[in-house]
C-alpha cells in the first residue's frame, strides 16, 4: 500500500511533472510473472526514477544500513526505502551473499519484478563499469526473462555537494528481453556467468550511451578515495 501511495499519489506525480523524462521500450517488460530488470547505476535516485515509469511494483536489494538509522532521518530513510520497494540485505560477503541470492529468488518465486545493478555500486564518474556475476547467478537460478533498463543523466539530478535536485532531462530506456535459459543448471560455471554478465553490460552500454571501462567501479572508487586523502 505504501509503495502505491508514494508512486501514484504523494511523490510519483510530482516527480513526473517536474522532471522531463524520455521513456522508451517499457513494453518489453512482461505484464506478469517473474522478471529481472538489470540497470546501469549512476545515482542513488536510479531506484526512484527507473521504477517510477514501470507499471508493475519493482523490488530492489539495498544495503541493510539504510534500514537501521537512528532519529528522524533514520525513520524517514526507512520509510522511503520500504515505500520504494527496497529490501534490506547484508553486503559483507560469504554467507551474506548467499542470503542476498535467496532474498532475490524469493521475490522472483512470488512472481514479482526484481531490479539488480550488475556494477554492484554507483559509477564514480559516469562511465559504465564491468559487471559482477551475482546478477547472472540469480537469473540462471530463477530461470526468468531479463530486461535491460538504462537511465540517463540521473547523476546530474543531485551532484556531489548539491543540496537540492536539479531539473535536467532524464531518460528511462528498456531494451528487448534477454533469454538465458540455454544456460540452465550452469550457475556454478564462472565462465558462463561472465559471458552472461558481459552480454547484459553490452546491452546496457548501447541503451545508455555510456563509455565502457572493463574494470570494477568499486576499484575505481577506492582509488579515488585514496587519492583524495593523499
Amino acid at each position: 500500500m505504501l509503495y502505491w501511495l508514494l508512486k501514484w499519489v504523494f511523490v510519483g506525480p510530482w516527480l513526473r511533472l517536474f522532471f522531463r523524462t524520455e521513456v522508451r521500450g517499457l513494453e518489453n517488460i512482461p505484464a506478469e510473472g517473474p522478471v529481472v530488470l538489470v540497470g546501469n547505476h549512476l545515482s542513488f535516485v536510479d531506484s526512484i526514477f527507473m521504477p517510477l515509469y514501470v507499471r508493475r511494483p519493482v523490488r530492489f536489494l539495498a544495503k541493510s544500513e539504510y534500514f537501521t538509522g537512528k532519529g528522524l532521518k533514520g525513520w524517514f530513510t526507512r520509510v522511503m526505502m520500504r515505500g520504494t520497494g527496497q529490501l534490506p540485505i547484508d553486503r559483507s560477503g560469504g554467507k551474506a551473499s548467499e542470503a542476498s541470492l535467496n532474498t532475490g529468488l524469493r521475490v522472483l518465486a512470488d512472481g514479482h519484478v526484481l531490479a539488480l545493478y550488475p556494477e554492484g555500486t554507483r559509477s564514480p564518474d559516469g562511465h559504465l563499469y564491468r559487471g559482477r556475476t551475482g546478477a547472472a547467478r540469480t537469473i540462471l537460478a530463477a530461470g526468468c526473462p531479463v530486461v535491460p533498463v538504462a537511465v540517463r543523466n540521473t547523476d546530474r539530478v543531485m551532484p556531489i555537494g548539491s543540496k537540492w535536485p536539479r531539473r535536467v532531462p532524464l531518460a528511462v530506456i528498456a531494451g528487448p528481453a534477454m533469454d538465458f535459459t540455454r544456460f540452465a543448471g550452469m550457475e556454478g560455471d564462472r565462465f558462463v556467468l561472465r559471458s552472461i554478465t558481459d552480454e547484459m553490460m553490452h546491452a546496457l552500454q548501447e541503451l545508455s550511451g555510456q563509455e565502457y571501462r572493463d574494470v570494477y567501479a568499486s576499484s575505481v572508487r577506492r582509488r579515488l578515495a585514496v587519492a583524495a586523502q593523499g
